[in-house]
Order: C-alpha cells, then sequence, then structure tokens
C-alpha cells in the first residue's frame, strides 16, 4: 500500500520509509529487498532515503532496531505498571509468557526478520548497540522473577534468567516461524485461535515445569 509523502515532517517520514522497509526486507530478506521499490511504496525518493539512512544497509539495521523495539514494549509495559511484580513467581512467569506467545504471534514481520538476519550470523544485529540494550529490560524482568521463585521455593536455585529467556523465546518463536511447514506436514491448522490458544498454555505449561524443583 502507498503512502503519502510528508516532505514537511521528516519523522513521519521516516516511520514510513521503515515501516514499509520491514515489509520489504521481512519478505525478501536484505539481498531482494529494493530500495527503488521502498520509495515508489512510500512516494518519496531513493536520495531522500540515503539522506535519511545512508545507506541500504544502515535502513536494514533501522527495521531491526525497530523490529526489537516492538517486539520488548510488552515486557517494559508489564514491567512498568508492576503488574508482574504483583504475582506471585509462578503465575508472574505464565503471564510473561502469555504475553510473548501473543507478541511473537502478532508480530510475524519480527519473526520473519531474525531468521534472516541469523542467515547473516546476526553481523547487522552486532553493529547496534540499541538492539542490546533493547534487550536488557528483558532479562531483568526475567531475572526478578527468578530471584522471587528462588527465595519462596517454587523455583530451583539453579534456574538462569538468559537460559530461562532463551527457552520462553524459541518456543514462541516457532509457533510462527514454522507454523506453515508444520502445518502442511503434519495437517495440522496452527493458525487458527482455537490451535493458539491450545497451543499457548502448552508452551506455559512446560516453561513454568522447567524451573520447577526436581523430585527425586
Amino acid at each position: 500500500m502507498s503512502r503519502p509523502g510528508r516532505a514537511n515532517d521528516p519523522e513521519q517520514t521516516k516511520r514510513d520509509i521503515i515501516d514499509v522497509a520491514t515489509e520489504e526486507f521481512a519478505s525478501k530478506g536484505l539481498a531482494g529487498a529494493r530500495i527503488d521499490e521502498i520509495a515508489a511504496k512510500t512516494r518519496t525518493s531513493k536520495r531522500m532515503i540515503y539522506y535519511y539512512f545512508g545507506s541500504k544497509e544502515r535502513l536494514y539495521v533501522a527495521v531491526l532496531e525497530e523490529a526489537y523495539r516492538s517486539i520488548r514494549h510488552v515486557e517494559l509495559d508489564l514491567e512498568a505498571d508492576h503488574r508482574l511484580e504483583q504475582l506471585p513467581p509462578e503465575r508472574a512467569l505464565a503471564e510473561l509468557t502469555r504475553f510473548t506467545f501473543d507478541s511473537h504471534v502478532e508480530n510475524p514481520a519480527f519473526v520473519r526478520l531474525v531468521c534472516n538476519e541469523n542467515l547473516h550470523y546476526g553481523r547487522f544485529v552486532q553493529q547496534s548497540a540499541r538492539i542490546q540494550a533493547l534487550n536488557l529490560p528483558a532479562i531483568d524482568t526475567i531475572l526478578r522473577i527468578v530471584e522471587r521463585g528462588r527465595h519462596d521455593g517454587t523455583f530451583r536455585s539453579d534456574v538462569d534468567p538468559v537460559d530461562l529467556h532463551m527457552t520462553i523465546s524459541a518456543l514462541c518463536f516457532y509457533n510462527v516461524s514454522n507454523q506453515y511447514t508444520f502445518s502442511v506436514i503434519f495437517k495440522a491448522d496452527m493458525a487458527s485461535p482455537g490451535a493458539l490458544a491450545a497451543r499457548r498454555e502448552s508452551v506455559v505449561r512446560t516453561v513454568v515445569a522447567s524451573v520447577k524443583p526436581r523430585t527425586a
């Protein structure tokens, strides 16, 4: 969909470029996306895109930064109004997992961008200090939940917050990244509301079970 240019509003123009570039990079990757196409869809020019972002690669980094910012806002919002801190550790972890699951489902472009960036071995993520900083609050949120769970005995003492974050991310990510191949191979509709609700609770049970004390 074409978006009208806003020559008198540089910030809005940059946001429009990033919105369209997100669609292009997510569907075609860095190599396949074309600045000409992005310019046409934003009713701007290649010269203007290069003026704002410097190069195709730097525009791609800006797209990655915005994608990570969007996906992390759920954890930040939850932390800001202390909803998680008001819940017992097990319920807080379950809620965080549900929000993470929903956030991935609602942002499939983020999943595709991360898949593409892994084909580049994380080279462009490495160029952005902002992306690395955006992920720190997510770890801090999990750390606080883990510490409370350790303290009251509902979680094991050896739970690692980064490893737990990886487990949550992996389970939520796979549901989106592999939905088409999984659906075809196993003849399962992974995108229906019922399937998503059931899968979300399965992920929650798996995550919560992974931190519980081991029984003899």
